[in-house]
């Protein structure tokens, strides 16, 4: 594949990242997969399939599966008020859970690149007394529910409390029971917490960047950062202060057996009803279209429908997605800072949209 090995290849070169993993897949198999460049720059230490990722916002496709998997059991209803679920939220009852799933609650999206705590804090960090003042303050719409589309991170909070609420027990130990574990995934692979520090790859930032000089409004760079490593520097140990929104971490390798189970008729994690529902785009209101599926953005390139997240923040981006026509998806990770849905599987996708009838071939993945 000539032309996704060259622009991978370039993403490295050109100092994009640090390192990159990509993946193509069908619902049973591997039809690419790569691994470039470094996991960490100094001392150099290559990227391996058993590299693990922070994937930051691609975790709201899980919170969104989560809440389908309650309201497929009669749990929950999508068109429920979300303060009918947890009576403390700041919120009045015109906003249901398929409002947060959308993103048309009406909610800002203050910016979250602050939102973290270092790594040994991990344990005690109390996430709810975090979000509780930020829920007050924001709690006043924007506008009414369903009239637009407009991306918060707050709308997965929420989600992540209803899910505690209504599961009785942590988010995290939902999605380890009803996603996770069907997939026969471990800790090692796709969780919450890095299970060991010696194949996850170090975040960075690019200090040759204009970004880099915004960051230092953003969060305390002496804090949350180490000395540089060439045009690098390194994030120091951090997780964000809300799993629901975006907490995971692992490997590409189980993100696509996540998506795989998604492209399948006859998937583990959702019945065909509630898959449909997740891939259906909310309209308005008014009956415009808003691009957006529950969680799932919707796309186009080349012809092909896809629908696709991102996710970055402070050292990593990813991107996930499926092209439900083809019955095939893909997976992008990159070992350095995101800020903003930057579409990189357009550029990468069309190496093998562009001929369809290419024979593609798994190749190397150390």
């Amino acid at each position: 594949m000539p032309d996704v090995d060259s622009l991978l290849a370039s993403l490295v070169a050109t100092h994009q990242a640090p390192s990159v993993q990509y993946a193509l897949f069908d619902a049973d198999a591997y039809l690419c997969r790569r691994s470039l460049g470094l996991a960490h720059v100094q001392p150099p230490r290559e990227a391996t399939a058993a590299t693990t990722y922070h994937v930051f916002s691609v975790t709201k496709t899980v919170t969104a599966l989560a809440v389908l998997q309650l309201a497929a059991r009669g749990a929950v209803s999508l068109d429920g008020a979300a303060c009918r679920y947890v009576p403390a939220l700041p919120f009045d009852s015109a906003i249901t859970l398929r409002h947060l799933l959308t993103h048309t609650a009406g909610l800002p999206n203050p910016l979250p690149l602050g939102w973290v705590h270092p790594a040994a804090a991990h344990a005690a960090f109390d996430r709810d007394a975090f979000f509780a003042p930020l829920l007050r303050r924001y709690a006043p719409r924007r506008a009414r529910p369903n009239e637009r589309f407009a991306y918060s991170n707050l709308g997965y909070v929420v989600l992540g409390q209803v899910i505690e609420h209504v599961a009785g027990g942590r988010y995290e130990d939902y999605v380890r029971a009803h996603v996770l574990a069907p997939l026969g995934l471990g800790p090692a692979e796709l969780g919450f917490a890095v299970a060991d520090a010696g194949p996850h790859a170090t975040g960075y930032h690019d200090r040759a960047s204009w970004s880099y000089l915004l960051l230092g409004w953003l969060l305390d760079k002496a804090a949350c950062m180490g000395p540089p490593e060439g045009r690098w520097r390194p994030f120091r140990p951090l997780y964000v202060n809300g799993a629901s929104y975006g907490g995971l971490l692992g490997t590409a390798d189980a993100l696509v057996r996540y998506l795989q189970d998604l492209l399948r008729p006859d998937g583990v994690l959702l019945p065909a009803a509630a898959k449909r529902a997740l891939f259906t785009e909310n309209r308005t209101a008014a009956g415009r279209p808003t691009g957006m599926c529950l969680a799932w953005f919707r796309g186009r390139v080349l012809g092909q429908e896809y629908v696709a997240h991102a996710g970055g923040g402070g050292g990593y981006y990813a991107e996930i997605r499926l092209y439900p026509a083809l019955g095939r998806g893909s997976v992008l990770l990159l070992n350095r800072t995101g800020l903003r849905d930057e579409r990189l599987l357009d550029r990468v996708d069309a190496g093998w949209l562009t001929r369809p009838g290419l024979l593609l071939e798994p190749g190397p993945f150390r």
